[in-house]
């Protein structure tokens, strides 16, 4: 196989001094440019920022816990009965640029398990508390996530595995689910599971079943059961030869899970202990997400045209009642205990609203609600092949559609769907377009619509994201596109395969060597998504997208903002380090923005807002709109 000369390899030593150097002289490039702007912009931003916002939720017999991103930390909160809050965690106190990420809990609410990292990194700390005493009582270190108490001594948890190998030899990236009692650990389940093959656990709602499920990539998938004390004896449920398969709770001694079998959009399956499948629900022409159980039902989440609905299911199937919402948004953070449901729902101008459900009541427990007068449309776009893209637009209602900023992302079956963003709402105010579009590679549409958006299919996301770029900018408006991660590199091929409908490019923590992305930290584990570079067949559509090696040293390009940070340690930097210096080869106006304390897991509030600030300023500059 010929190699490709990279001209800057060199910028893949974040260590070199030579490569902390640029990060410098880079930042100060960037700063000189967006001048005093971002401190005009920070303060509106961090009104927005700092309202509490719900990140997840989970309840216990002792009440709910959540935790909320609010003022500049994230705190983990436990709301009782009577609506009291009792402050558990602070990042504040875990140290300088500590972000608190996600938590566990113990059914009976006695043990909660944060995990935090430095600057956002994804290797972070666990670390366990008594929720009485507040006393810590056990820490892990490393990419940790599922832990599921057996009693007070007693734990299992899935270890992450970047680069390191497996306690049975393989390397990473992988994982297992390690079982710890009195703080010693064994491997328990997932002995032989390949590099790049991912293991995760759920357990029933009555904790008396365990539900391990291996997976390949986000397109396959196996569900394993059996008593959670023995896991000797767990086996396989249900095997998704080439679609996912996802548990919702073994009842009564039979499994329910989800199946993405057929057209994709998910069914609801009942199978017994002898194997025999039947089909609880069947697919609807809309995609199903999620499910709970609930006092022996089905509580389900369907997305329609990327906004959420919940539909309550008896265990045979009928239909016994939908819950729709008054504005388009999502349900994030379903949780049941068997007899409660719990969920967010959160939409452009509402943080959150926490609801709890007990199959026939539904009832608000939390909320912050602002006041903004925002009106959302939806359209649909024809893509190149025919195929219709859904996009919402959001302005104030009597806005002129003249300013667009467009997000979209595109890949491993994530949907993009109406969220809370602090970031927009200034620009928006100021008479900016937010358009979201919801381009395959997603699961907006089901898992056929994720699958026509992956390997040597990757060039769909890409056309669906510029027919809707064409269409606004055909009616006469600057287009900015924005995204980050997958969406980095969506941007990225956006900017190199139609530059002229483009008036700015926003790009964050991005993929865009699709040549190197598996040999740099754990880029491997995309391999299913993306296809594998040493692979002749895939390397030839790889090559064909690849932003970093598609750059056309005779072709102007339009203003664009690179912005990654130095504690990403799941996409590189140097993708963005590279992908810039390869733009300014063409004398294009090209501005890197380095954070230092900032990784793909998030940063503090304080190092969000500036990097905030920073983006919009920018996006202000190029559309010419005063901040």
């Amino acid at each position: 196989m010929t190699e490709i000369e990279d001209p800057y390899l060199w910028l893949e030593k974040l260590d070199d001094p030579q490569v902390l150097d640029f990060v410098k002289k880079e930042n100060e490039r960037t700063r000189a440019f967006l001048g005093d702007l971002p401190n005009k912009l920070y303060p509106r931003i961090a009104e927005y920022y700092m309202k509490p916002y719900l990140i997840m939720a989970n309840i216990t017999k002792k009440g709910i816990f959540t935790l909320i991103r609010e003022e500049k930390s994230r705190r983990i909160y436990l709301l009782n009965e009577r609506g009291e809050r009792q402050l558990i965690v602070d990042s504040a106190d875990l140290g300088k640029d500590a972000v608190l990420k996600f938590f566990y809990t113990s059914d009976d609410g006695k043990y909660l398990a944060f995990s935090y990292s430095i600057g956002g990194s994804d290797v972070g700390i666990i670390k366990i508390i008594d929720t009485d005493s507040l006393e810590i009582v056990d820490e892990l270190q490393g990419t940790i996530y599922e832990i599921q108490w057996l009693d007070d001594n007693k734990y299992y948890y899935v270890r992450f595995y970047r680069t390191e190998k497996t306690p049975d030899g393989v390397p990473g990236p992988t994982s297992r689910i390690i079982l710890r009692e009195n703080k010693e650990d064994s491997m328990a389940f997932g002995e032989g599971v390949k590099t790049s093959y991912f293991v995760d656990l759920a357990v029933s709602t009555d904790r008396k079943t365990a539900l391990p499920i291996i997976s390949y990539g986000w397109t396959r998938s196996t569900i394993y059961g059996g008593p959670i004390e023995k896991p000797e004896q767990w086996s396989k449920v249900y095997e998704g030869s080439d679609f996912p398969v996802v548990p919702i709770d073994a009842i009564n001694d039979k499994y329910y899970i989800i199946s993405y079998e057929g057209q994709g959009f998910g069914k609801i399956l009942e199978i017994d202990k002898s194997g025999n499948k039947k089909i609880i629900v069947d697919e609807y022409n809309y995609p199903l997400q999620n499910a709970v159980s609930i006092s022996n039902k089905i509580l389900a989440h369907y997305l329609v045209d990327a906004s959420s609905k919940l539909k309550l299911f008896s265990l045979n199937g009928a239909l016994i009642k939908e819950i729709s919402f008054d504005y388009p948004g999502t349900v994030r953070s379903l949780v049941s205990d068997g007899k409660l449901a719990l969920f967010k729902y959160e939409t452009f101008w509402i943080p959150y609203r926490l609801y709890r459900f007990n199959s026939e009541n539904l009832e608000i427990v939390d909320a912050n609600e602002i006041k903004e007068n925002f009106s959302v449309e939806e359209k649909f776009v024809t893509s190149k092949d025919g195929t219709k893209v859904h996009v919402f637009i959001i302005k104030k209602p009597n806005a002129e559609i003249k300013k667009v900023l467009l997000y979209g992302y595109g890949g491993f079956g994530i949907s993009v769907t109406p969220s809370y963003s602090s970031t927009v709402i200034p620009f928006i105010n100021d008479g900016g377009v937010y358009v979201i579009a919801n381009i395959r590679g997603g699961s907006e549409y089901g898992e056929m619509w994720h699958k026509a958006g992956m390997l040597d299919k990757k060039q769909n996301v890409f056309d669906d994201f510029i027919a809707v770029a064409e269409y606004f900018k055909n009616i006469g408006a600057k287009v900015v596109p924005m995204g980050g991660s997958n969406g980095g590199l969506l941007v990225g091929a956006t900017l190199t395969q139609r530059p002229d409908l483009l008036d700015g490019a926003i790009i964050g923590y991005p993929v865009l060597d699709m040549l190197r992305f598996h040999k740099l930290y754990i880029g491997k584990a995309w391999v299913p998504e993306y296809g594998n570079p040493e692979n002749p067949e895939h390397r030839k559509f790889l090559i064909k997208y690849s932003p970093y090696h598609n750059v056309d040293p005779k072709r102007q390009y339009p203003p664009t903002f690179i912005f990654t940070g130095l504690y990403d340690d799941r996409v590189h930097p140097s993708h963005a380090f590279k992908f810039a210096m390869k733009l300014r080869e063409t004398k294009s106006p090209v501005y890197l923005r380095i954070e230092t304390v900032s990784g793909h897991a998030g940063a503090t509030p304080e190092t969000k807002i500036k990097e905030y600030a920073d983006i919009m300023s920018f996006l202000y500059k190029v559309t010419k709109m005063e901040g």
